[in-house]
């Protein structure tokens, strides 16, 4: 009997599929805390109070488990995104800015730790994942503004187009920046219909 399995109590019988989720809980509160570096089979197994082969009976080893935490985690932060601008007429009001702004800030509210984990995170291991949200993000509001600006007459609609789409895309990540640092004590609700109202302001008056 090894020392690790002497000082460990034995784990509770969940089976893989069964834990994985719980493995990848745990190496996402690492990663968050101390960086994606940290996040090793050892540290994970320390941090369920488990031994080292009950994680490598989810995951043969650390690549595949980081792995698996990236996709896990962009998933939810697609999602998010993808749920920010709610289906309604072209010719959009400041009620749509505001529900949009909140609907993702929700998102963001519901599982910070994503957010914190890829969104804009400089470590090569997930900027990938932040720069694919991003595109997702840019591509969307393209689309969704576009025929907006040609109802509203905006005047050069098509050559204003990509600076107003970055311009909405980056109050975004500021929203969520704020959000998550908890600087002037947001709600998603409040910082919502703020930033929300402030988008429209500047799009319809271009």
């Amino acid at each position: 009997m090894s020392s690790e399995s002497a000082v460990r109590p034995r784990a509770q019988h969940l089976g893989p599929e069964r834990r994985r989720p719980h493995v990848l809980d745990t190496a996402l509160r690492i990663a968050v805390e101390h960086g994606i570096a940290a996040v090793t089979i050892a540290a994970v197994a320390e941090g369920m109070n488990v031994t080292r082969p009950v994680i490598y009976a989810c995951y043969a080893d650390r690549v595949e488990l980081i792995d698996a935490l990236i996709r896990r985690e962009e998933g939810y932060l697609l999602e998010g995104i993808l749920g920010v601008l709610p289906r309604r007429r072209v010719e959009a009001d400041e009620e749509v800015f505001v529900e949009g702004f909140r609907a993702l800030l929700e998102t963001v509210a519901a599982r910070p730790d994503t957010w914190k984990l890829l969104y804009g995170n400089p470590d090569p291991a997930v900027a990938g994942s932040f720069g694919r949200g991003r595109r997702v993000a840019v591509e969307r509001c393209t689309r969704r503004l576009r025929p907006t600006l040609r109802a509203w007459g905006t005047v050069e609609a098509d050559r204003k187009l990509p600076v107003l789409v970055e311009l909405w895309v980056s109050t975004g990540e500021g929203a969520v920046r704020t959000l998550l640092s908890g600087d002037g004590e947001w709600t998603p609700q409040d910082l919502g219909a703020f930033t929300g109202a402030a988008v429209y302001r500047a799009l319809r008056s271009a």
